[in-house]
């Protein structure tokens, strides 16, 4: 694909992608420069531009080569030879998972390129890209980061190869790698590089993994993981590692882990610490422009369905086994401030484009703005991976005073005509938020409300670390109860995993029997994917839960994960000799007369 040629009529406010653009600014080289495999987006829902804006408004000079073109070197050169080091990054996605469906089928799409199309990003982008830049410049140092580089960080499991693949670090032959958001890490670097620390002397950076020759002096505060050539070979020992690292996530106890690779040492410092209100409000303060680089003629459909979104919050104490939140954003909420979301609603309103709708505000899941753990001291030592399964900690403060408030405020600004919250929920926190509740029944739906119940089996859901059957139930006589209370018509759309650990063909027409008795119907079903670093991907890996050191069952037939699918669209004719087949093989013949009445 080729690259987007700089505008002639650049504007200033975008931080440049060509040497042209950087003299503008009087620049003639770079501090730092950003490679990536998304188009470049100035808004702060793309982790580049966010990072790069960052580092800027610390005097930083930055430039961003988005999506190059990977089969020569010489795009990689388009900005020349940045002083400190250059950070790679694969995009909002990883590429393998952007690249292929659950089937491993190609894509013949990609939401984070001009024109929607396949084909801007090579596979394994953050090793690509890497390579390319040791070509172009053997000397300079090579940062990797974002969700591709963070969570496979350590030996992992990859879907694609159906094998256990070295570290990312390893593979790519990077110089440092960041995990996590980013922000605190490349800060600090930054900070020490310009003090004059050669860059190969900096290794006690939180948030930072490198590579050595030998392992950290042995101490207590030092983890060490089975081996690369362990994990590869033997899934106990993979499990066993998952359930270390497990233990590792907490900013405020983790310890130094290691794990060997042959003769090399992977050491990952202790997570970032989460960021301040204050530190975040500044972030969203910063003057990003909402808009793709002027360069792009074609509509980029990542941005379109984000550009009148507001983040109010990152992180998800929620622990779900199949998500990867909690590895990257961590579990602590980290709030904005209410003023610092209002006045991003203002800005927003300015714009010339805006219409009076705002499409989501919220988090990773909406309703966990301004929570937090009520006790500090057992915070700081918790190693649980949720604060929700398998049940509600005591001391999670649930108050939804903070949240029901900015609700109701962000939809008075000014020219404001609706505010949707359509980045999720969940309805078992929201059964201790009534204020939230009513609130976001009574305006922030518009007819239907999405939530992802994802199964509602209570053997399934317990794998997946998710809420059964019965909480979902209250849940829907809630919503209809506040629903008929303000005179409205509104309707619940769940969402649902097939072929998620856990999960057999039976399983499946129990739930399919469940939504033809609440009259519900899903017209999408999502495949479950095993993507690096999660906990459900360990399990579909080693057949074990690794907390618990169970056997759980395991879908691995592209055949068998299809009957699962078909059997939630029973309502769809052409699914019909699928469910049938489904139900003989697991000997539920009888389901078919509820299931389809005379529709046979």
């Amino acid at each position: 694909m080729k690259q987007a040629k700089p505008s002639k009529q650049h504007s200033p406010k975008f931080l440049p992608i060509s040497l042209p653009e950087a003299q503008t600014r009087g620049w003639n080289e770079f501090d730092v420069i950003f490679v990536t495999g998304d188009a470049y987006v100035d808004h702060p829902a793309f982790g580049v531009p966010l990072l790069a804006r960052l580092l800027e408004s610390k005097g930083v000079r930055v430039g961003i080569i988005p999506q190059p073109d990977w089969r020569s070197k010489e795009p990689f050169m388009a900005l020349g030879r940045p002083r400190m080091f250059f950070a790679v990054a694969a995009g909002a996605m990883d590429s393998m998972v952007a690249h292929y469906t659950p089937a491993r089928k190609l894509r013949r799409d990609d939401a984070y390129t001009p024109g929607n199309r396949h084909g801007a990003r090579p596979n394994r982008a953050t090793i690509v890209y890497t390579s390319r830049l040791k070509e172009a410049y053997r000397d300079v140092p090579v940062v990797i980061g974002g969700i591709e580089a963070s969570l496979r960080r350590f030996a992992h499991y990859d879907f694609w190869e159906d094998k256990v693949r070295r570290s990312a670090l390893i593979d790519a032959k990077a110089d440092l790698l960041v995990y996590g958001m980013g922000e605190t890490p490349l800060l600090e670097l930054v900070r020490r590089l310009k003090g004059g620390e050669p860059f190969g002397s900096i290794r006690d950076i939180r948030g930072t993994v490198y590579a050595a020759s030998a392992p950290p002096e042995p101490a207590s505060g030092v983890v060490e993981l089975p081996s690369f050539e362990q994990v590869s070979s033997d899934t106990t020992a993979y499990a066993d590692s998952f359930k270390l690292l497990s233990g590792e996530q907490n900013p405020a106890c983790a310890r130094i882990v290691t794990q060997r690779h042959a003769e090399r040492y992977l050491v990952c410092n202790p997570p970032s610490r989460p960021l301040s209100e204050q530190a975040l409000d500044a972030i969203y303060a910063l003057p990003f422009v909402k808009a793709p680089h002027p360069s792009y003629k074609e509509a980029i459909p990542a941005y379109e369905q984000i550009r009148t979104s507001i983040t109010t919050h990152r992180g998800c104490f929620g622990g779900c086994a199949f998500c990867a939140i909690t590895h990257h954003q961590g579990k602590t909420i980290q709030s904005r401030s209410e003023q610092s979301v209002l006045q991003e609603l203002e800005r927003l309103t300015a714009l010339p484009w805006f219409r009076g709708s705002v499409s989501d505000i919220g988090g990773p899941t909406a309703n966990m703005f301004g929570l937090s753990c009520g006790d500090k001291a057992a915070g700081d030592k918790c190693r649980r991976e949720s604060c929700l399964f398998p049940k509600i900690c005591p001391n999670l403060v649930t108050d939804d005073a903070r949240s029901s408030r900015l609700l109701s405020k962000a939809r008075r600004v000014s020219r404001i005509k609706h505010i949707a919250v359509s980045s999720g929920v969940r309805y078992d926190l929201l059964e201790r938020q009534p204020n939230y509740l009513r609130e976001l029944v009574a305006h922030h739906v518009s007819g239907l409300l999405k939530v992802a119940p994802e199964h509602l089996t209570d053997r399934v859901t317990s794998v997946m670390r998710k809420p059964g059957r019965a909480c979902f139930e209250r849940f829907s006589d809630s919503f209809q109860k506040e629903s008929t209370k303000i005179g409205k018509k509104q309707y619940i759309v769940p969402y649902f995993i097939s072929g998620h650990p856990g999960c057999t063909l039976s399983d499946m027409v129990d739930l399919a029997l469940m939504l033809k008795r609440w009259g519900m119907r899903v017209e999408q079903v999502q495949d479950f994917t095993p993507t690096p670093g999660t906990l459900a991907s360990c399990i579909y890996h080693t057949g074990i839960d690794p907390l618990t050191r169970e056997k759980v069952y395991v879908a691995k037939t592209d055949r068998e994960k299809g009957l699962q699918k078909s059997l939630l669209l029973y309502h769809v004719p052409q699914e019909l000799k699928n469910i049938l087949l489904a139900l003989k093989e697991c000997g539920r013949e009888d389901a078919a007369a509820e299931l389809f009445g005379g529709r046979r």
